[in-house]
């Protein structure tokens, strides 16, 4: 989808520090800005909202450390296929998959640049 919103993408993003390695779904890349894209997959249960809150917060760190290579800001965006009513944590948009088409469209509106 990101390919059709006329930007650049990489898929399967691997990239290292000092330390370890690293990586991201799909990273797209803006004139000002990336938006790094990590995808879950949860089924239905009690701790899919735990869960997301978890990978939200290491989605972040993940971001800050791709930041640093890129030199540009990064969003971090986790894209579910289940809605949890989750809009942000830890700095992260958690984007249900089918309203992901919509947010690429008002991109702008979420992203402060």
């Amino acid at each position: 989808m990101v390919l059709s919103f006329g930007v650049d993408a990489d898929f399967r993003k691997v990239f290292f520090n000092d330390v370890r390695k690293f990586e991201i779904d799909v990273v797209g890349y803006w004139d000002c800005f990336c938006l790094c894209i990590d995808c879950k997959l949860y089924r239905s249960g009690r701790s899919r909202v735990s869960s997301l809150r978890k990978e939200a917060e290491k989605h972040v760190l993940r971001c800050a450390e791709f930041e640093k290579i890129v030199g540009k800001k990064c969003v971090p965006v986790l894209v579910t296929l289940l809605d949890d009513n989750i809009c942000f944590e830890f700095g992260c948009l958690i984007v249900p998959y089918y309203k992901f088409n919509c947010f690429l469209n008002d991109i702008e509106g979420f992203v402060e640049i």
